[in-house]
């Protein structure tokens, strides 16, 4: 049975990532072994993995870094195995190489790049936070970006966001006061800056894609 580590590390989104790969599942009608957890082992040998994330970098860096063996585990399954990896909202950027969020901090550096604060061109017409539904374009053709419909709408909360150095690694892009990166993607590696167990059937189909996804 395919094993689908959700990683439990104390953040705020754990129950509806949890409810929403339960849901896409069912909706795919197959039996998987979802399991919200923090134990290295199973980590170590799940098929994917799905990183949630809300609040600030630096808290949710030191929280997953406060797990033993977390973060040996994903770097196990995810660098070392291949393993199919989804980070959503802060789960995503902490892909980055550092976090500018209360200071510097190092990131898991999968991806180069860092995350910074948004800085709308107008800040009176975009407001920070960036919260609410916003259109998501593709760029490139990567197997997740292609679950993006034209005009598909995903729901946003975030006041940082992911700036990769390398445009190859961008696999959708929002305009929110300026364009910037709402998914990142190589290999066997995507993030999403949105929440796709918030932004009901559109999140729930890009989910069904990533349980099916063979990288």
């Amino acid at each position: 049975m395919q094993k689908i580590a959700l990683i439990d590390y104390g953040s705020g989104n754990l129950p509806s990532a949890e409810k929403a790969l339960i849901a896409a599942a069912a909706r795919l009608d197959r039996s998987l072994d979802i399991r919200a957890t923090d134990d290295p082992d199973f980590v170590s040998r799940a098929d994917s993995i799905v990183l949630p994330g809300v609040g600030a970098f630096r808290a949710c860096m030191q929280a997953l870094s406060a797990r033993d063996g977390l973060i040996q585990a994903l770097n196990e399954a995810v660098k070392g195995r291949g393993a199919a990896f989804l980070g959503i909202c802060v789960g995503m950027q902490l892909l980055a190489e550092r976090g500018l969020e209360f200071g510097e901090t190092r990131g898991l550096g999968w991806i180069e790049g860092e995350v910074r604060r948004l800085t709308p061109v107008d800040p009176h017409l975009a407001k920070v936070p960036h919260m609410g539904w916003n259109d998501i374009v593709p760029a490139g053709d990567h197997p997740l970006s292609r679950a993006f419909a034209p005009g598909t709408d995903m729901y946003f909360t975030h006041s940082y966001a992911f700036y990769p150095k390398d445009a190859a690694d961008i696999a959708a892009t929002v305009d929110h006061g300026g364009v910037f990166c709402a998914m990142v993607a190589r290999d066997n590696i995507a993030g999403v800056q949105f929440h796709p167990e918030k932004s009901q059937s559109a999140g729930l189909h890009l989910i069904e894609r990533f349980l099916e996804w063979r990288p």
